[in-house]
């Protein structure tokens, strides 16, 4: 987990209250281990690793990305559902969540078996419907951050409600009555 901090006050009494935050994680065993980067080069660099991981999972072959959310108080059990339907249904996957977890958002991306360079139509179609289907058990939401795409339009379909979708096609109407920005991308009008 990557945390940054910032609070009211002196720099010594930020970090006075981010040891205290530490100490009790570490007391309660909610972690093991801390990083605290004592230089903006440190910070930049724990952050430099976050955002390569991306570009490891692009190098290590196939994998499925999916921007979900769920009520932050609801992602343990989310994480433990989900994980353990995907290893039951393909059992040499390897899973890699990251996010924004203080606001629900997380990129939940499944890493196919060593050697793999990509998943065949099956076995991505079964793992979306893994994803989505326990996202929408969580009371989430399968587009939270990057929107629907192309590729998520019969997801959208199949997990919002009639009216949810009616709404959607009531907002587009008022913001764009006459149809021209992405006509019959996602919703059609009539």
């Amino acid at each position: 987990m990557l945390i940054e901090q910032s609070a009211e006050g002196s720099p010594t009494q930020a970090r006075a209250l981010f040891d205290q935050l530490l100490e009790q994680a570490l007391e309660r065993e909610v972690i093991t281990d801390a990083v605290i980067a004592e230089s903006i080069d440190q910070s930049n660099r724990l952050w430099h690793a976050r955002e390569s991981i991306p570009l490891a999972q692009a190098k290590e072959g196939a994998n499925l990305k999916h921007g979900i959310a769920v009520p932050i108080s609801r992602i343990p059990a989310f994480l433990e559902a989900t994980d353990r339907a995907l290893r039951d249904a393909l059992p040499a996957v390897r899973l890699i969540t990251l996010g924004h977890v203080g606001d629900g958002n997380l990129h939940y991306n499944i890493q196919g078996p060593p050697g793999a360079s990509t998943f065949d139509e099956a076995q991505a179609a079964l793992i979306s419907g893994v994803v989505y289907d326990s996202v929408a058990a969580h009371g989430g939401s399968i587009s939270p951050e990057h929107g629907i795409g192309q590729s998520k339009v019969r997801e959208l379909r199949r997990t919002k409600s009639p009216v949810a979708l009616a709404l959607m096609r009531d907002i587009k109407r008022a913001l764009d009555p006459r149809n021209l920005l992405n006509p019959g991308r996602l919703l059609e009008l009539d």
